[in-house]
């Protein structure tokens, strides 16, 4: 599950430029009620793109805008509520990663789906089944790991 986050150089503080995209990763990894998926976790990744201020742009005009954007299966965050959730959550982390004084009105975070069956992994395109069987047998396998002497 890309991430992308795309700033102006000296929005984010030199160690908020690091930990954006573990930090983001953790939020979509606990609203998608997945942690320590062992199928799920590896599959979320993404870039932070860190360009010079000049170059980014709102409305038309330069502007100290920080996106963040999260590509997902068309599975992925199913309700508004789950989206909104990794949007708060989202914005939030950008906000505490920030230079003091950001506006919050200049964190966007955008969510973008796929249709059943683009979403490809090691050359492998995957529907939203596949990735849900996939993800509920890593959950099991984890369980049974977890209760050592029960047979599967």
């Amino acid at each position: 599950m890309p991430i992308t986050v795309t700033a102006p150089r000296g929005a984010l503080t030199p160690s908020g430029e690091r930990e954006i995209l573990p930090r983001l990763t953790a939020a979509l990894i606990e609203v998608s009620g997945v942690t320590g998926n062992a199928f799920f976790t590896p599959l979320v990744g993404g870039t932070v793109h860190v360009l010079d201020p000049r170059d980014v742009y709102a409305g038309g005009a330069n502007r100290p805008v920080v996106m963040v954007e999260l590509k997902l299966p068309n599975i992925g965050l199913p309700t508004v509520e789950a989206r909104a959730a990794f949007i708060a959550a989202a914005t939030d982390i950008v906000a505490e990663l920030a230079i003091p004084g950001r506006d919050r009105d200049d964190i966007w975070v955008n969510i973008l789906n796929a249709e059943d069956g683009a979403w490809g992994i090691g050359g492998r395109a995957y529907t939203g089944d596949a990735l849900i069987a996939a993800t509920a047998e890593a959950a099991q396998d984890a369980d049974a790991s977890a209760r050592p002497g029960l047979l599967r």
